[in-house]
This record gives C-alpha cells, sequence and structure tokens, in this order.
C-alpha cells in the first residue's frame, strides 16, 4: 500500500495571539503521524510568543515549528513558510482560522486517490470570535469562469490544500499584494493548468472577527481583485477604454454570480446553510 503523504501547515502569525492556540490545537488534534505545523511570525507584540515558547517545549508538540521576526506581510510570511515546508502536500491555515476533526487523514486519503489532481478544496464553516460556528459553506464543482470572475472567491485557503509539486515548479504568492494574494494564486494555477477538486466535505472553520482583513477592508480587498482581474482576463485586458471594461467586467461578474448561485440552489446547499455541525 502506498504510504499515507506528509503534511506540512504553514501559518502566517501576526499579534493574532487571541485566536493562535485554537488553530495550534486543531492542527495538533489531527493526529496525522507524518505532519509538520510551521508557524512563520512576523515578530508579535501581544502573547503569541508566549504561547507558541510554552507549546513547542512539550513533547506532543513535536511537530511544531516556528520563527518570529520582521516581514514583508502575510504573503512574504507564507512564501518563507512555503519554501521551509518538507511535505508532500502542503496547508495554509491562518492564526485565527481552525481545521476540522479528522481533515488531515481525509485530504490525504483524496491526494492518494487522485494522483491527477493538483490542488484540493473542500467545505467550511463561518465561525464567530468566541469560536461559535453560525454558517456551513458549502461550495460548488471547480469553474475557471467562475473563479476569475465572480467577486467571491470560492475556495477558501481554511479549506485548501496543494501539493508540494507546486512550489517545487515555482509558483509564489505576490508579495506585492496584501489583500487578494489568495485569489491571485489560484487563478495564476488554473491558468497554468493545474487540476483542482472540490470534495463535499467540512475541512476547515473561518473566523470574522474585527482585525480581519476581511472585516476591515472589505473595499480594498475588492479593488484588488479587479486589478487582477483586468491582469488575467484574456477579454478584458484587450479593451482600451476603462469605461468598456467596467461594464464588460459587470456583465461577466452578474454571469459568474448566477451560475454560482444556481448550482448551488440545485445541490440544495442553502437549505442547510444555518446547520454548520454536519458535514
Amino acid at each position: 500500500m502506498t504510504p499515507a503523504p506528509s503534511i506540512s501547515i504553514v501559518t502566517p502569525s501576526l499579534n493574532q495571539g487571541a485566536f493562535l492556540a485554537e488553530a495550534l490545537l486543531s492542527v495538533r488534534d489531527q493526529k496525522y503521524d507524518e505532519l509538520e505545523h510551521l508557524v512563520i511570525d512576523g515578530g508579535s507584540a501581544d502573547d503569541t510568543i508566549e504561547i507558541l515558547c510554552q507549546y513547542s517545549e512539550e513533547a506532543c508538540w513535536n511537530h511544531l515549528c516556528w520563527t518570529s521576526e520582521p516581514d514583508h506581510g502575510q504573503s512574504h510570511a507564507l512564501n518563507k513558510g512555503f519554501a521551509r515546508a518538507s511535505g508532500d502536500i502542503i496547508g495554509w491555515l491562518n492564526s485565527d482560522d481552525r481545521y476540522r476533526p479528522g481533515c488531515l487523514n481525509y485530504v490525504a486519503r483524496i491526494f492518494q486517490e487522485r494522483p491527477d489532481i493538483d490542488v484540493v478544496y473542500g467545505d467550511y464553516t463561518w465561525i464567530d470570535e468566541s469560536g461559535r460556528a453560525f454558517q456551513l459553506r458549502r461550495e460548488i464543482e471547480f469553474s475557471h469562469f467562475i473563479l476569475l470572475y465572480h467577486r467571491v472567491l470560492y475556495i477558501p485557503t481554511t479549506a485548501t490544500f496543494f501539493r508540494r509539486r507546486i512550489i517545487d515548479e515555482g509558483n509564489w504568492l505576490d508579495e506585492s499584494l496584501y489583500y487578494a494574494m489568495d485569489f491571485d494564486f489560484f487563478v495564476r494555477l488554473a491558468l497554468d493548468g493545474y487540476r483542482f477538486l472540490h470534495v463535499p466535505t467540512t475541512l476547515g472553520e473561518f473566523r470574522f472577527q474585527r482585525t480581519s482583513k476581511t472585516c476591515t477592508s472589505p473595499h480594498k480587498q475588492l479593488e484588488e481583485v479587479n486589478q487582477l482581474i483586468y491582469r488575467n482576463s484574456p477579454v478584458l485586458r484587450r479593451l482600451e477604454s476603462r469605461a468598456v471594461r467596467i461594464f464588460i467586467l459587470s456583465l461577466l461578474r452578474s454571469c459568474a454570480a448566477t451560475m454560482r448561485y444556481t448550482e448551488k440552489l440545485i445541490r440544495g446547499y442553502y437549505f442547510d446553510r444555518f446547520r454548520p455541525c454536519g458535514s
């Protein structure tokens, strides 16, 4: 039987001590044998370092490796973690998010069964600051068109894993991006022909909390996304008129939204979205 793939989880961190322990525990409690968890801290001034020191001194935390030094932002921290990761499979878990129990064993099995697949993403829940799940987010099958043009990135990093070879082949996050580095990363992978697979299982938990970029700067995130769409769209980048580009993008975005919402409706995803404990 083929040995289970090794897995590396990379967590960028900066002053998220209030949530970091939950992220760390959600990885440790997977009880996955071939595991490393790389926490790349940007020089936190809260209790983050105390938490990391405390856990890393205990025998059951041999999988945890961490550094703390100034960096150039989240994308830079993640790239440092990806470069150090030794696993066959890499996951990206932000320091305020969590994995669901059994996530890593499930993902490892999918990658073993599907050697043709490069990126696996699943469903996830939204949780509040206290960790209470309040909505289940079940996602659609992969669509390059919807990925590129929809306002919402439907591939959630907290429930996404990819093969190490993606990094080995030179695919890094764009460190000039502050809000939409995940969108840009997945779009570029799709354009380069890497294969994505959606699995209908709840893998992670995405936290809404007051200091997150999602909550503090949604308009800036959308601005970055729009710039990336103009850069990557074979339709929009040929248009010289700004007004025409905005109009065509609006039409394409409406089509993408209709396609996504229709698929979710047909699959019955809206009927159980407020029962987040289910898989």
